[in-house]
């Protein structure tokens, strides 16, 4: 039996491998860790074992009393253990965690719990009053569109977005009207085809995609985000299995080097003009960051959020999210922050991705999804439907585009395509790994955040046209 060490990640689910015989952690790498490898001990949530057990209990007991705070760092412990504990049983399962296993079960077990009443009455006020009541949802969301705007390169962005910007623009607008008009043809509805479905899925996450969207629908329409949220996950999640089968697919079909046509198999390089793949290079990420500069970046993005909302109460016609959106990006284009600011904003919001997606998704599951309107949507032939062939267009749409101007089609159809179709994160490690390529990785972090924001602004436009449907 293998004993090579792993180190999970609690925000995407992924399990890497160290090198064998690497040694103790440095101090700086076990700073910088999220979870530490095996050999460190039994963890749960990055805390040892024992220690995970007793907080828990603590917070247990204070719910099942009635004294657990309704307050915003009560909502922090009990969604960063919970997540962090099924993000760990999730693991425990080789070969469907990387089916998403991990992010499924943070999605899906808390509500399943509350439906069946066993989630204590004051844990479940505390958690929703955390999300909605607090504004926990806002603080991520906000936080990931900056980061992800921001801590793009200007360079890459003016550069290499005109070439990338063909199989991403082209391969959502494909997407959109050929699953609107399938959602039309079957009586699904169009306008439900786009935004019920493709949209979330295409949003290349969950926390850009289908969370977002559904405080915009009920915004516009005048309705709840619950009314929305069991809909809009259970297609995210079910497109992300499909990704993964297809990218599967692929890699069994090109690893002995087949080639359908000039241009079909890249062998994992995206592009077949030479000397070009650094254009669309993204920096890696910093191992560490300061305090001062986590700061920085909550203040900018808080107040690109304010300006955000700002906007939107005197030009309604699209949501606050959408004008962060436009601020962060013309920021960038103008250059108008220097240098440590980007990268402040971009530091801060992968701290957060790093380590509260489980807490998110957590949160939602108990404030917004409601399990039988997840299995009404599950138990729907149509819904099935339209989410697999949602993949199906993405994929087959962005390989061709990408193929065009000169990518190669299976790499392009994997990147953007899939990536964009998956739940980002753990969504991109399985789909990259499922189809052999993960030195695709920078190409997926440029999808995540040029398409996830481009998605949700072009949201923004459509939902005017649901609230008029409604």
């Amino acid at each position: 039996m293998s004993t090579t060490p792993r180190t999970t990640d609690p925000a995407t689910g992924s399990v890497e491998e160290e090198p064998a015989g690497s040694g103790p952690a440095t101090p700086v790498a076990a700073s910088r860790a999220v979870h530490h490898s095996y050999p460190r001990g039994f963890r749960i949530a990055s805390l040892p074992g024992a220690i995970y057990f007793v907080l828990a209990a603590l917070l247990l007991a204070a719910a099942l009393t009635g004294n657990l705070p309704d307050s915003m760092i009560a909502g922090f412990a009990v969604t960063i253990l919970l997540g962090g504990l099924l993000i760990w049983i999730g693991n425990l399962f080789p070969v469907i965690r990387d089916y998403g296993l991990p992010t499924i079960l943070c999605t899906f077990v808390p509500a399943t719990l509350l439906f069946l009443g066993l989630l204590p009455e004051n844990l479940v006020t505390v958690v929703q009053n955390f999300v909605s009541g607090y504004g926990f949802l806002d603080f991520f969301v906000v936080t990931i569109i900056a980061g992800s705007i921001l801590g793009m390169p200007r360079a890459l962005l003016l550069k290499a977005g005109p070439r990338f910007a063909v199989p991403v623009i082209g391969c959502l607008a494909a997407t959109f009207l050929l699953v609107g008009l399938l959602g039309l043809v079957t009586g699904f509805g169009f306008l439900e085809g786009v935004l019920m479905i493709a949209a979330p899925i295409m949003a290349g996450g969950l926390g850009i995609g289908a969370v977002p969207m559904s405080e915009m629908y009920a915004a516009r329409t005048g309705g709840t985000s619950e009314a929305f949220m069991g809909d809009l996950l259970s297609a995210v999640v079910v497109a992300n299995i499909v990704c993964i089968l297809i990218a599967g697919l692929y890699n069994g079909l090109t690893k002995r080097g087949t080639q359908l046509f000039v241009g079909f198999n890249g062998n994992g390089q995206l592009l077949r003009v030479q000397g070009r793949a650094g254009d669309l290079a993204m920096p890696e990420k910093k191992d560490i960051s300061s305090f001062i500069a986590l700061g920085k970046g909550l203040a900018i993005a808080g107040c690109l959020f304010v300006l955000g909302n700002l906007v939107g109460a005197f030009l309604p016609v699209l949501h606050p999210y959408a004008w962060t959106i436009i601020a962060a990006a013309l920021i960038k284009i103008f250059g108008l922050f220097p240098k440590e600011l980007e990268e402040a904003n971009s530091e801060w919001g992968d701290m957060i991705s790093s380590t509260m997606v489980p807490a998110l998704l957590v949160g939602v599951s108990i404030t917004y999804i409601k399990i039988d309107d997840v299995l009404a949507s599950l138990s729907n032939p149509m819904f099935i439907l339209l989410t697999v062939c949602t993949v199906i267009i993405a994929t087959v749409t962005s390989g061709f585009l990408g193929w065009l101007v000169k990518f190669n089609f299976v790499e392009a159809a994997i990147t953007p395509g899939l990536v964009m179709a998956d739940t980002g994160g753990s969504g991109d490690v399985s789909v990259l790994s499922a189809a052999n390529r993960m030195h695709l990785m920078p190409f997926a972090a440029l999808t995540n955040r040029v398409g996830g924001a481009l998605v949700l602004f072009l949201t923004s436009l459509l939902v005017p046209l649901l609230a008029g449907a409604a």
